[in-house]
């Protein structure tokens, strides 16, 4: 049995390591390419990265690869992050991603900021970095990111669970994936969020998809025991509880679906009933 184990742990190193290495990093003309940094693996993120290290492992983090591009004085960084899946890609991308980015289209989406452009295609999300000025580079780091685009497999799309949201008051590039602790609790996780603007009124509206009724079902009665709330099983499968950490909360499941909307009070029942109703038609 010990052998078997040791067999199996030294099986899964070598393929992982073998996987690891199936990136090669493009050519950027008029530039000297330097790959000689390690391919960061979970175990020592936290040594290109640091403090940040805790969220990308949390949204599935296997590999990273960078490489350096240099000419003269000015310098190109570019980093390949493989997360466990498409989901996962976007989910990490978002938590970076800001409405007041230039957007660009660069594989499934992707940004300019100050020196930065950062976009994600299937599995990965890549960042790419210069802080010179020049217009030149700043140009070849556009080129640069095109380039791997082009390279990395899978096709360039949006997660599809994106457009259950409706789309009236929906603020815009504001959608994030968050695969654990939604709301801030350990039970809730795995869900698309959108925030929305009706007159003068903010709020987040959450979907979580399970596998089955019996999950959705399982899953609101942790929330409404957790609230403090009766766990008895509502006729409409709508609830509107107080959830000590984050106010007033609506609550509605249908199927594999559960909608959580905050950020109203209890007397704007309409407006969560209005876009429950939609999500769940």
């Amino acid at each position: 049995m010990k052998i078997r184990l040791i067999l199996t742990v030294f099986l899964i190193i070598i393929s992982g390591s073998l996987f690891a290495q199936d990136i090669n990093m493009p050519e950027l003309k008029g530039f000297k390419k330097n790959t000689a940094y390690p391919v960061y693996l979970p175990e020592n993120l936290w040594d290109f990265i640091n403090g940040a290290a805790d969220t990308y492992l949390s949204y599935g983090f296997v590999d990273l690869h960078v490489a350096e591009y240099k000419k003269g004085k000015n310098v190109i960084k570019l980093e390949i992050y493989r997360q466990a899946d498409f989901i996962m890609a976007f989910g990490i991308y978002s938590t970076e991603r800001s409405p007041s980015f230039h957007f660009t289209n660069l594989g499934s989406q992707g940004y300019i900021a100050d020196g930065a452009i950062n976009f994600f295609k299937s599995n990965f999300y890549v960042k790419i970095r210069t802080y010179s000025k020049s217009e030149s580079t700043l140009k070849s780091a556009e080129l640069l990111a095109h380039e791997v685009a082009d390279m990395l497999p899978g096709k360039s799309e949006m997660p599809a669970a994106l457009s259950i949201f409706p789309s009236n008051g929906k603020k815009i590039n504001e959608e994030t994936y968050i695969n654990e602790s939604v709301l801030g609790h350990k039970f809730l996780n795995k869900a698309f969020k959108a925030t929305y603007e009706s007159g003068p009124d903010n709020f987040s509206v959450f979907i979580i998809e399970k596998n089955s009724p019996e999950e959705v079902k399982k899953t609101t009665e942790a929330y409404l025991v957790a609230a403090g709330t009766d766990a008895t099983d509502s006729e409409t499968g709508r609830y509107m509880f107080k959830d000590g950490y984050n106010g007033t909360i609506f609550l509605a499941y249908k199927e594999n679906k559960i909608v959580i909307i905050s950020g109203l009070s209890k007397d704007q029942s309409e407006i969560a009933d209005r876009y429950t109703s939609d999500i769940l038609k």
